[in-house]
């Protein structure tokens, strides 16, 4: 669902934004190590050296000689690699919002909620250019070094501060979409048409019935159209020898997402 363009080149060639380089996964069955060209890395299996000039598809032996195969860094690796500052949007709710809003190669998003920025990350890999803002200044640190691991440091500006505050200082109608994952998000909604192009799109996610209804009210307050709100929940399916059925672990539900469109 995710989609994994790269819009910055190969992942293992990119510099980050201290100087360094995009780390590269070494993967072999079940294990995955997060490793910088140039770079070595002690394992169970034995020592990883990485190669300045490590390429995708490479194969490392260990020092003990134990293979690993170099890959580079996809859209979904970002959710289990990241920085987390918090419960980070799983990728099938980013498909979602990518899905639903058209997000691509040209747009401008306007984010709110950057916590651990898989969702900003995503949709600059996309090809968006995204300004998310971020309340927590510690937040906002660990948001910008996923920025460099994802090869989009040049593509998402991590802001620190409340975005309700900036409104003010925006350029009116300069955003094609506006994603929200705040709880208050339902003020900066009411912003939305001030905010968006012609045509714009505003995607709020919520763990929560009564701030996913607060949100759905605002956007009919200020005329939005198409306002529609979605459970976002997915169950695993199970196939064994006695047969085929959904997975009887719990229920997927992961949150509530609106979508509205500034027309």
């Amino acid at each position: 669902m995710e989609d994994d363009t790269d819009p910055t080149g190969d992942a293992e060639t990119e510099p980050g934004d201290d100087g360094g380089r995009i780390p590269v996964l070494l993967v072999r069955d079940d294990r995955e190590f997060l490793i910088e060209p140039g770079e070595e890395m002690g394992t169970d299996l034995g020592v990883l050296d990485v190669p300045d000039d490590v390429e995708s598809g490479d194969t490392i032996p260990t020092h003990l000689g134990e293979a690993f195969t170099v890959r580079r860094l996809r859209g979904p690796d970002l959710f289990h690699h990241f920085e987390r500052t918090g419960a980070p949007m799983v990728p099938r709710d980013i498909g979602l919002v990518i899905g639903e809003t058209g997000i691509a190669r040209g747009d401008r998003v306007l984010d709110a909620g950057t916590g651990t920025g898989v969702l900003a990350a995503s949709m600059a890999r996309a090809g968006a250019s995204v300004v998310t803002y971020e309340r927590d200044p510690d937040f906002a640190d660990v948001a910008r070094t996923n920025m460099a691991l994802g090869g989009v440091t040049e593509d998402v500006d991590v802001r620190t501060g409340d975005v309700r505050e900036e409104i003010e200082t925006l350029e009116p109608s300069s955003f094609d979409v506006l994603t929200l994952d705040t709880g208050d998000a339902a003020s900066i909604v009411s912003h939305a048409p001030d905010l968006l192009v012609e045509g714009g799109f505003v995607a709020v996610y919520s763990p929560f019935i009564e701030s996913t209804r607060a949100v759905v009210e605002a956007a009919r307050e200020v005329e939005l159209s198409n306002v529609r709100t979605r459970e976002t929940i997915q169950r695993e399916m199970q196939f064994d020898d006695r047969g085929s059925r959904p997975s009887t672990a719990p229920v997927g539900h992961t949150g509530y997402l609106t979508i509205a469109r500034n027309v």
